[in-house]
């Protein structure tokens, strides 16, 4: 059967579809912290039980990422991306049978595991689609993660407005419709996998693990300053007496910044090249964190939106490089760098929050506006690796055969 040119607009509807599905599964992550208060209120778990929740979908959704990772590399899986979308809604809609406390554990514990397992298999897929989709595809991917999560609570909102179970199936309708995204695109795309890895081998020569842990050490440092802001800073602004609105106002403000960020990675990295484009970020991070602690309180929200899109514009930048660090291991690597550097620099957040008890709010965060300068440095010495070709499948059947 004869193949033709992959065009524009294949394209394009792909890495539409790529952002979608991404949206449909990250929106569990947010719903977890925004199911909080309602246990809390409604079944009357204290406030560690209720972070022991939070815990155990974090630590499944990011701890495990690396392992899913080392699984797609050895055995090519495409049916497990339209699985782990259904575990991740399936187990959100789980906790609405309030069989107690372990059960609820374990079924936000099943949601979890279904976002680890989504977040390696779809990064590799993303990077080894036919057409040479690039950086810009992977930053609209990210985009779709960031606009998943940031709708998270208001999905949790309307849909528990219903009452009964209704409410409780409203929540698995996103993962419906992230197995209907992902299903049609998941099937036949081992041959291009397979050509991208050896021919990503062959143009690198192996792989590049110092690059790689430097590049991993990078991405926890980037982890620590944003979770850091983002935990942090309504807090800080009310206390600097800009009261509830202002403080949301900034929160949204950062959320903001990291979505455009994102989406400006892509278009920056073809102008400029990946690296740098990251380390000339993290220089811009600088000025912008320092801002948020030292500005008047009207220019706190600018200097938060910019602080924001310095930080993100590297992140999709930074899991293809790992990608191409380590060729033959793009899954690990993007478990990697999507989940559990992620979660290693949220450690740093208790630790913010005892110097704040210990001191202030504002010395606790100063920190904060030096990290982008190791950052900075570390990037610096990261190398380049070649431009990627455009890769098209050598054998089995693909969505862009006619």
């Amino acid at each position: 059967m004869k193949k033709r040119p992959v065009e524009k607009n294949d394209i394009r509807i792909r890495t539409a579809a790529f952002a979608a599905g991404h949206s449909c599964v990250d929106v569990y992550q947010g719903a977890v912290a925004a199911l909080v208060p309602f246990l809390v209120a409604e079944r009357a778990y204290d406030y560690a039980a209720a972070s022991g929740i939070v815990l155990a979908a974090s630590l499944l959704s990011s701890v495990v990422q690396p392992l899913f990772g080392m699984l797609t590399d050895r055995w090519p899986m495409p049916w497990l991306i339209p699985l782990a979308t259904a575990a991740a809604g399936l187990g959100i809609a789980l906790v609405g049978l309030d069989a107690g406390y372990p059960a609820t554990v374990a079924a936000v514990g099943l949601s979890g595991l279904g976002v680890a397992a989504y977040h390696p298999a779809a990064a590799r897929w993303v990077r080894t689609a036919p057409g040479g989709a690039g950086h810009t595809a992977m930053s609209w991917f990210a985009l779709g993660g960031n606009v998943g999560f940031a709708c998270a609570p208001l999905l949790v909102v309307g849909a528990l407005a219903v009452p009964g179970a209704a409410g409780w199936c409203l929540l698995a309708l996103p993962a419906a419709l992230g197995v209907l995204l992902n299903l049609p695109r998941s099937t036949g795309h081992g041959g291009a996998e397979a050509s991208a890895a050896s021919t990503a081998a062959a143009r690198t020569g192996g792989e590049d693990w110092p690059a790689f842990l430097r590049l991993s050490l990078v991405v926890v440092v980037r982890s620590v300053v944003f979770i850091g802001l983002s935990t942090f800073i309504a807090l800080y602004v009310r206390e600097r007496g800009g009261g509830e609105t202002a403080g949301a106002v900034a929160l949204f403000a950062l959320f903001a910044g990291s979505a455009g960020g994102t989406l400006l990675g892509g278009r920056l990295a073809d102008r400029w090249g990946r690296v740098t484009t990251v380390h000339r970020s993290y220089a811009a991070a600088v000025p912008a964190v320092a801002g948020i602690l030292f500005l008047p309180l009207p220019l706190v929200y600018g200097c938060a939106a910019l602080a924001a899109a310095a930080l993100y514009v590297p992140f999709s930048l930074q899991v293809t490089l790992g990608q191409d660090y380590l060729p033959t291991r793009m899954g690990t690597a993007s478990g990697v760098t999507l989940g559990l550097t992620v979660s290693v620099g949220g450690l740093a957040s208790p630790l913010i929050g005892a110097a704040a008890d210990a001191t202030s709010l504002r010395v606790a965060l100063l920190p904060l506006a030096v990290l982008p300068v190791l950052a900075w440095a570390l990037s610096r010495r990261l190398p380049e690796p070649e431009p990627e070709p455009v890769v098209v499948p050598q054998s089995g059947k693909s969505d862009l055969q006619v």
